[in-house]
């Protein structure tokens, strides 16, 4: 290189230089007409980030079989969509959210559905969940996806049903649907976007490397963010200040933007989400409210770059950033794993020592839980991997008891009184805990750091708060019973009190009916009438004079002693054809057969005296016995016509009625009877009648 060259060189690498420290000197100026304020508490634990950023974020092998939990968000578990044996695409919807607080589940990979069954998930109780089992192909096939090249051609709830859609959840803490956090309910005005890129948590590293090498993306995600909560005062991204290169590499990408980087002084828990508000914007979340109540959403670095890739590209969350470390690994670094994923695999891609391996952390460890199972698959929260040695993190010791130090509540990041709260949570008092502002508990292990007596709080907090989320869920499925209860029992008190006026409404009217007809017994109209109930009290009375008769309760019993003697009779033949180990259950239906004999014997015996000791019958039996028998002769005689002839007998009687129906209805127009309506609508009908049998009879001739 000649010398006028190097001169030229260095005379760039100096103008370069200048540029950036001017850059940085103006970004420092812009950060500090931000006021930062504090929040109380905060410990400062071993960083240990170093091990995880000496290479850019890598990847590792497929595995043969991911393990795709229901549930990797908060809220309820997503409902499946296939199938056993199904073929699926990669970035293709498995399964669909249940409820508003819900997302989606999509397959991280192409494969074959081995299995939906219950498997290890993350999750701190160590029980399994119901997940979907991709058997991988390898070929990484993707279904269709819709891109987005300008997402301000897009209205914001279009946006925000697009992100539903995608599965997006909160990828820095719980997994809280990001859709339902963009859109706060109460109609909230939002003045202020932050993005958190803290990352505070001791090893965690997963945050930290996608800024530094996917920073552009993230900073298009946030811009997507801003436009759907309609471009908020303020846009802020809060990064610690041990992170210089994700700083800078931000700095860069939000150049020509309103997005503003500030850059925070390092104390754990700054990354929690309410401690990150209150720092960049002195702002208190208020007990069990949410950031929306005072003007406030807070979404994670590798949240809006989930956003980006699912406006841009249509991408569904399949895979994340995560941290491997521990020095139980030969290769500490952070991958982009697809979701699913055994953390057996990943361990066995890293060089794991399971001499050297203590236990396997998922989270780091202030906040972290350990899992007992390495087939336990990574989730859309899994930012961290740890797999220490005993020397790097050595076991708990046994806890002592209290000396009531007070340094729980001095480090206690949410101003709470850690000690009651242990109190209380050993001795199951609900009431207690909840007035002392349990659930303002960030469980970022802050307490249990600074303990001397290595009493593990958080975990106490983290079980007296599942029993009041159980003791709440139960009443209220208790109210909304008693609800349906009390609904039902007053549904049925007014259906009652309905049917009580409408009885006493039916008997008020009859008796002013029967006031009516007193009064008019003299008229021709009332005799008429007490005619026509005569005639129809003498009919009930012959009915019911043949159902009482002694000769057919004979003839019934006659008839129940023949099936009953029939039922014996067989059940004899089959006891004697019946082989060994039949012949008990057939033994004891002979002896019920038998039992039912005697009583259809002595039936008959009773019937046979009831019949022997009735008077003779009278004339008008004697009719009723003789209509029977000409009933029965006249359907033996229909039963041997021709269909023809079937249809003729049918045509005469129905004249014969009509003829006689005419008759009734000229003496009741004569004679001046009320029932002149009724008699003329049952002659129409009869005449209907008539007149279809004659078109059937007609039909029928033309056809021969």
């Amino acid at each position: 290189m000649s010398p006028v060259q190097e001169t030229e060189s260095a005379r760039e690498r100096r103008a370069a230089r200048e540029a950036q420290l001017i850059a940085s000197d103006q970004a420092r100026e812009k950060a500090r007409a931000l006021k930062l304020y504090d929040f109380p508490g905060g410990v400062h634990p071993p960083e240990n980030k170093h091990q995880s950023t000496g290479e850019p974020i890598g990847s590792i092998p497929l595995a043969e079989d991911l393990v795709v939990p229901l549930n990797q968000h908060v809220g309820g578990t997503a409902i499946p969509l296939v199938k056993l044996g199904e073929y699926v695409m990669k970035g293709q919807k498995i399964a669909e959210a249940d409820g508003l607080i819900s997302c989606p589940v999509h397959a991280p990979t192409s494969g074959k559905v081995m299995a939906i069954e219950p498997c290890a998930v993350p999750h701190p109780s160590g029980m399994p969940a119901d997940s979907i089992v991709i058997r991988t192909d390898g070929e990484e096939r993707w279904c269709e996806l819709i891109p987005c090249e300008d997402f301000r051609g897009e209205e914001p709830v279009d946006l925000l049903e697009k992100i539903r859609e995608c599965g997006i959840a909160g990828m820095g803490g719980s997994g809280f649907p990001t859709e339902v956090k963009l859109d706060p309910h109460g109609g909230a005005e939002i003045d202020t976007l932050l993005i958190n890129g803290a990352e505070c948590e001791p090893y965690i590293t997963a945050d930290d490397m996608l800024m530094r090498e996917r920073a552009e993306e993230i900073i298009a995600g946030v811009k997507i963010l801003a436009y759907i909560l309609d471009e908020p005062e303020r846009v802020l991204i809060g990064i610690e200040d041990n992170k210089p290169e994700a700083i800078m590499a931000m700095r860069a990408a939000a150049e020509d933007s309103r997005i503003d980087i500030v850059v925070l002084p390092t104390k754990y828990p700054s990354g929690g989400e309410k401690q990150l508000i209150q720092i960049l914007t002195g702002r208190e979340v208020p007990n069990r409210g949410l950031p929306a109540n005072i003007g406030v959403i807070c979404q994670n670095v590798g949240t809006a770059r989930a956003v980006y890739r699912a406006i841009r590209f249509g991408e569904p969350l399949i895979s994340r950033v995560t941290t491997v470390v521990g020095q139980a690994l030969q290769r500490q670094r952070n991958i982009e794993v697809p979701l699913g994923t055994p953390i057996r695999h990943i361990l066995k891609h890293h060089g794991a020592h399971h001499g050297l391996m203590q236990r396997i952390v998922i989270g780091g460890p202030m906040m972290g839980y350990t899992i007992n199972d390495d087939r336990t698959p990574v989730i859309k929260t899994t930012n961290c991997i740890l797999v220490p040695t005993d020397e790097e993190l050595p076991p708990a010791p046994p806890a002592q008891a209290c000396i009531r130090c007070g340094f729980c509540a001095e480090v206690c990041p949410a101003s709470l009184l850690p000690q009651q709260l242990y109190w209380y949570a050993r001795v199951d008092d609900r009431e207690k805990l909840q007035a002392y502002n349990l659930f303002d508990c960030i469980e970022c292990g802050a307490c249990s750091y600074v303990c001397p007596s290595t009493i593990p709080l958080v975990q106490y907090y983290r079980a007296a708060k599942g029993d009041i989320r159980i003791a709440e869920a139960e009443k209220e499925k208790s109210d909304r019973a008693r609800e349906r209860f009390e609904f039902r029992k007053l549904r049925l008190e007014k259906a009652e009190k309905e049917k009580e006026a409408k009885r006493e409404e039916r008997r008020k009217a009859a008796e002013l009916a029967r006031k009516q007809r007193e009064e008019n017994t003299g008229s021709p109209e009332a005799k008429s009438a007490q005619q026509e109930a005569d005639v129809v009290a003498a009919a009930l009375a012959r009915v019911k004079a043949k159902q009482a008769s002694p000769e057919q309760q004979l003839a019934r019993a006659q008839r129940a002693l023949s099936s009953a003697e029939q039922r014996v009779e067989r059940m004899q033949k089959k006891l004697e054809a019946a082989e060994e180990s039949q012949r008990g259950q057939l033994a004891a239906q002979l002896k019920e057969a038998e039992i039912r004999l005697r009583e259809a014997q002595q039936k008959l015996a009773q019937a046979e005296e009831k019949a022997g000791a009735a008077p003779a019958e009278s004339a008008e039996k004697s009719k009723a016995q003789s209509a029977i028998e000409k009933a029965k002769a006249a359907a033996a005689a229909r039963a041997s016509m021709s269909d023809a002839d079937k249809l003729a007998a049918d045509i005469d009687a129905l004249k014969a009625r009509v003829k006689k129906s005419e008759t009734r209805l000229e003496k009741a127009r004569a004679e001046g009877d009320a029932n002149v309506d009724a008699f003329e609508t049952a002659l129409e009908k009869l005449q209907k009648k008539l007149e279809e049998k004659m078109r059937e009879q007609k039909a029928a001739g033309d056809q021969t």
